[in-house]
C-alpha cells in the first residue's frame, strides 16, 4: 500500500533543455550565423593556399633574376683565370650581390661544381650540395630545396663566357623562413578584414532575423505549419466565401465557397480584383469603393452580403453570405402578407355582401338578391377567365390572378394589355414569375395613392423572345436615375422585415441580361414610369404543325380598352405626391 502523502505538493520545476531552438527567428538567426562563418572560413582558406603559393613563386622568381644578373661575361672571365680562392674576385663579386639584395647565398661554380663562391668561405673549393646539371646543361632552374645553409628558394642559370660557352653557373638562394614570415605577416591583416567582414554578415544576420521575427510573431516553424493547416481546414470548410486581396487589389486568396458564390475558379488568384469580376457593385464593394457593414449586391443569379475588413499589410479580406434563399424567403412573406391583408378585406366585403343579401331576403325582393348574387360571382369568375385566355402558362396566370386581388384592395386598377398573348411554352416559368412580380410589386407601390391609381401589363412574343412590359401612373422615374435604379441596394422604400431592398430591379436586369437582353425604364403611357424587360430564348420551340405563337382560344375584345384584372378600384381618398419607390 502507498503511503498517503500529506502537506504543499512541491512545484514543478520544468527542466531546461539545451538544443536547436524553435521559433523561427533564432533558427534563422543561428542558421544565417553558421553559413556567415562558413562563408568567411572558406574565403579566408581559399585565399591564403594561393598566397603561400604565390609567394614562393615570388621568391624562386626573385632568385633567378638575382642569378641571371650576376652570371655576367666579366663574371665568366674571372671564373677561367685561375683556382677558386677565397679572396679572389669571384667571391668578392658573389658577396657584393649577396649583401646589396639581401639574399641568402650566392654561389657561382665551375662545370665540376665545386664553388668559387660562398658566404661559407670554409665551402670554397668544395662540390655543390645539390645537382647542378640542369643549369650547367644551360637550362635555368627554379626550385625548392634545401642545402648546407637550410631550406631557400632556388634559382640557378648558366654562366657563359663572352663566346657564348658554358663555363659554370650562378645558383641564388632566398630564405625560406622570410617568405614563410611575410606569409604569417599576411594572416592577421587578413583575418582582421575576415573579422570585420563576419561582423557585418552578423550584423546583417541579426537584422534580417529580427524583421522576419516582427513578421513571423515569434512563432515556431511548428506554430506556422499548424496555423497553415488549420487555415486550409477552416477556409475550405466554412459555409462563406472568403476573398483575401493584396494592397495592389490583386486576388490572393479564394475559398472553395467564394469561387462557387462569384462563379470563378482557381485561376482567378493572382489576378486584379477588376479583371476577374469587371465593373460593377461587386467589384466596387470587395475593392473597398463602397463602405458599410453587409452590403448587398448581385453576382449573376445569387443575392449576397459582403462585408470588407483591411489587413496591416495594405490588403483586404472580403466575406460573402449567400442570402439569395432568405431574399426569396422574405419576398415571399411580403406577398403572403399581402395577400392576407387582401383576404382581410375581401372578408370584410364579403361580410358587407351577406349583409346585403339577408337584407334583400328579409324585404322578399327575391329577384334583386338574385341578380346581386349572380353579379358578384360572375365578376371573380370573370377575372380568371380573362388572364387564362391570354396568359396559358398556370403559374403566371395564378400570379395574375393574385396581383388583382392585391391590387383591388390597394385601390389600384390592374389592366392587361388587349393583345397580350403568352403560350405555355415558358423554358423557365419562375424565372418570369420573378420578372413579372418584381415589376408588378414596384407598378402596384408606386400607383397606389395617386389619383385613378391603373397599372398595366403586357406580354408580346415574336419567335421564342418575350418582350414584358409594366406601367403605372405613379409619379414616374427621372431621367437621370433612370440606370441608378438598377442598382443593388438603391431604394427609396421604407425597410421590409426582412431588412433589404434595393434588389428586385437588380435581379430584374441581371435576369435578363443573363439570357442575353435587357432591362429598361422610360416615361409609360398612364403618366408615370414603363418597364420593358426583353428575354431571348425564353420559349420553347413551338410542337411540329403548330405556330410558333398560339392563338388565343377565346375572341380578341372588339375595343382598343385594356382589360381590367377584378372590380374595379375606387378612388383613393388622399393622393400622396411622393417620389415612386423601386
Amino acid at each position: 500500500m502507498n503511503p498517503v502523502r500529506t502537506g504543499s505538493p512541491r512545484p514543478l520545476t520544468r527542466r531546461r533543455r539545451f538544443g536547436w531552438p524553435r521559433r523561427v527567428f533564432s533558427q534563422v538567426l543561428l542558421m544565417q550565423l553558421a553559413v556567415a562563418t562558413g562563408v568567411t572560413v572558406l574565403a579566408t582558406g581559399l585565399f591564403l593556399a594561393p598566397l603561400s603559393a604565390q609567394l614562393d613563386d615570388q621568391a624562386m622568381r626573385r632568385a633567378l633574376a638575382i642569378a641571371g644578373t650576376t652570371a655576367s661575361p666579366r663574371l665568366a672571365a674571372d671564373l677561367t683565370g685561375g683556382p677558386p680562392s677565397v679572396r679572389g674576385p669571384v667571391q668578392a663579386e658573389a658577396e657584393r650581390v649577396r649583401s646589396s639584395t639581401g639574399a641568402e647565398y650566392v654561389v657561382v661554380m665551375d662545370t665540376r661544381g665545386v664553388r668559387w663562391s660562398h658566404p661559407d668561405p670554409a665551402q670554397i673549393g668544395r662540390l655543390v650540395s645539390t645537382d647542378p646539371s640542369e643549369a650547367l646543361a644551360g637550362r635555368e632552374v627554379m626550385e625548392i630545396d634545401s642545402g648546407t645553409l637550410g631550406r631557400s628558394a632556388r634559382g640557378k642559370v648558366p654562366l657563359r663566357d663572352a663566346d657564348g660557352r658554358t663555363v659554370g653557373a650562378v645558383s641564388v638562394g632566398i630564405e625560406y623562413d622570410s617568405v614563410r614570415d611575410r606569409l604569417l605577416g599576411a594572416i592577421p591583416g587578413l583575418l582582421a578584414y575576415a573579422g570585420g567582414a563576419l561582423a557585418a554578415g552578423a550584423l546583417a544576420a541579426y537584422l534580417i532575423s529580427r524583421r522576419l521575427q516582427r513578421q513571423t510573431h515569434d512563432l515556431a516553424f511548428s506554430d506556422i505549419s499548424a496555423l497553415l493547416a488549420e487555415r486550409e481546414a477552416m477556409l475550405h470548410g466554412i459555409r462563406e466565401g472568403v476573398v483575401a486581396l493584396d494592397r495592389n487589389g490583386s486576388v490572393r486568396l479564394m475559398n472553395d465557397e467564394a469561387q462557387r458564390l462569384l462563379g470563378l475558379g482557381p485561376e482567378a488568384a493572382g489576378r486584379p480584383l477588376d479583371e476577374v469580376l469587371g465593373r460593377g457593385r461587386t467589384a466596387d464593394v470587395l475593392a473597398g469603393r463602397v463602405t458599410g457593414e453587409d452590403l448587398v449586391t448581385v453576382r449573376g443569379h445569387r443575392v449576397l452580403i459582403a462585408n470588407r475588413m483591411p489587413t496591416d499589410d495594405g490588403g483586404a479580406v472580403a466575406t460573402l453570405r449567400d442570402r439569395t434563399e432568405l431574399e426569396h424567403l422574405g419576398r415571399e412573406l411580403d406577398a403572403t402578407r399581402g395577400l392576407i391583408d387582401a383576404l382581410r378585406a375581401q372578408d370584410h366585403e364579403h361580410a358587407n355582401r351577406m349583409h346585403t343579401l339577408l337584407g334583400l331576403l328579409e324585404l322578399e325582393m327575391h329577384e334583386e338578391a338574385v341578380e346581386f348574387v349572380t353579379e358578384v360571382v360572375g365578376v371573380h369568375r370573370t377575372t380568371a377567365e380573362q388572364v387564362t385566355e391570354k396568359v396559358h402558362d398556370p403559374l403566371l396566370a395564378a400570379l395574375l390572378v393574385g396581383k388583382a386581388a392585391v391590387a383591388a384592395e390597394r385601390g389600384v386598377s390592374l389592366r392587361l394589355a388587349p393583345d397580350s398573348l403568352l403560350p405555355d411554352r415558358l423554358v423557365d416559368p419562375r424565372e418570369l414569375v420573378t420578372v413579372v412580380g418584381n415589376l408588378v410589386d414596384n407598378a402596384l407601390d408606386a400607383a397606389s395613392g395617386t389619383p385613378d391609381a391603373r397599372a398595366g401589363v403586357s406580354f408580346d412574343c415574336a419567335g421564342r423572345t418575350v418582350v414584358l412590359r409594366v406601367s403605372d401612373s405613379g409619379p414616374g422615374v427621372p431621367e437621370e436615375r433612370r440606370e441608378l435604379i438598377f442598382t443593388e441596394g438603391w431604394t427609396t422604400k421604407a425597410l421590409p422585415s426582412h431588412g433589404k431592398r434595393g434588389l428586385g430591379l437588380a435581379l430584374v436586369r441581371r435576369l435578363a441580361e443573363r439570357r442575353g437582353g435587357s432591362a429598361t425604364v422610360a416615361g409609360g403611357p398612364e403618366g408615370g414610369a414603363e418597364f420593358t424587360v426583353v428575354l431571348p430564348d425564353a420559349l420553347s420551340d413551338a410542337p411540329d404543325g403548330l405556330p410558333s405563337v398560339p392563338e388565343p382560344t377565346a375572341p380578341e375584345p372588339t375595343g382598343p380598352e385594356s382589360i381590367v384584372l377584378g372590380p374595379t378600384a375606387p378612388e383613393p381618398t388622399a393622393p400622396e405626391p411622393a417620389e415612386e419607390a423601386r
